[in-house]
């Protein structure tokens, strides 16, 4: 179970308080109103699925309630660090993990159950 640190809350808890929200530090349109469909899509639905550091948005859903942002490594699952919503972006050189260890999986597990 991931342990997810709450900036609000300033304590670590559960990932089941917890749920995605999507990007983080998107540029969102100022009138909707006038995109074509094309270009609404391309907002709303298209997304890069980024393979390592990624910035998300995350909600303390059965805690606080409150919106946050997450700097998360999508290959260990990994959060690196969790800041308050409207900070900006923490610099990517500075959030590296300091050891690059293997992510132990159960299929790497499986085969020394006894």
């Amino acid at each position: 179970m991931l342990l997810i640190y709450c900036p609000y809350c300033e304590e670590e808890r559960s990932e089941l308080e917890f749920r995605q929200a999507g990007d983080a530090h998107i540029a969102r349109p100022t009138n909707m109103t006038e995109m074509t469909d094309e270009e609404f899509e391309a907002f709303f639905f298209l997304r890069d699925n980024v393979k390592g550091l990624t910035y998300e948005r995350w909600r303390h859903l059965n805690g606080c309630g409150r919106f946050f942002n997450a700097a998360r490594d999508t290959v260990s699952d990994k959060f690196v660090t969790t800041y308050k919503a409207g900070l900006p972006k923490p610099d990517i050189s500075t959030l590296r993990p300091a050891t690059e260890a293997t992510v132990e999986t159960y299929e790497a597990t499986e085969s020394s159950a006894k």
